[in-house]
């Protein structure tokens, strides 16, 4: 995937894209579960490098299998711009999953799927591009408004609406925290992707296979930071 697009060219692509998505299907039979997070340095700061994490997870055992991290040179990198975050990290996410021993039957992305102006936010698009069931969470709003308020009990949802149309969730999966943002990305149904993640376990406000996605890309960024 090249990261030398304009947004212009950036934006076709994804509109293009976004009408080869699947809205409906499930997750059954899927063991291997790939979570995905990247980790940058201070933007502007110009300070090392940013890096991606593939977490395997195999939900059958509730563990983590294997970690693969890739990182790059923020220059090298499509610049950071609100509804483009597949062009500067879908790289990364790919280099990363080729790197795992097992490739995984599903994907589970620290962004937007379909709750996105174009349809087509980082889950999305790297479904498309694999083919694979894959499921955005993500940790603020890129788009649309809550169809109601949200109870502050753990595991509360109200849909995601974006021009009379449900795009997604917001999900409080634990009592009090802050929301998070379910959507589908691809090959997976609206309720589906809701009660996916529900039944992923979790002892903070993130599933525990992003939650681990998480550190392991923070931890490699860390570990390469000049000192």
């Amino acid at each position: 995937m090249r990261t030398s697009f304009n947004l212009r060219e950036a934006a076709a692509l994804q509109k293009a894209l976004a009408q080869r998505v699947v809205l409906w299907g499930g997750l059954q039979g899927v063991r291997y579960l790939a979570a995905l997070d990247a980790s940058h340095p201070p933007r502007f700061s110009g300070r090392g490098p940013s890096v991606a994490a593939a977490v395997l997870w195999d939900l059958e055992a509730a563990r983590v299998v294997e970690v693969a991290t890739v990182q790059v040179q923020g220059a090298a990198l499509f610049p950071y711009v609100p509804g483009f975050l597949s062009f500067r990290e879908a790289p990364l996410y790919l280099a990363a999953l080729a790197r795992l021993s097992r490739f995984p039957q599903a994907l589970l992305v620290d962004g937007q799927g379909v709750a996105h102006p174009r349809g087509l936010g980082i889950a999305a698009h790297l479904g498309v591009q694999l083919d694979l069931p894959a499921i955005g969470v993500a940790k603020g709003l890129l788009c649309g408004h809550p169809e109601g308020e949200l109870p502050m009990e753990a595991g509360a949802s109200v849909r995601l609406m974006m021009g009379g149309v449900q795009v997604g969730w917001v999900y409080r999966s634990r009592k009090g925290v802050r929301p998070l943002y379910i959507s589908p990305g691809h090959r997976v149904g609206m309720e589906e992707a809701l009660a996916f993640v529900r039944a992923l376990p979790g002892k903070t406000r993130l599933p525990e296979p992003l939650r681990r996605a998480h550190l392991e890309a923070g931890a490699a960024r860390r570990r390469l930071e000049p000192v």
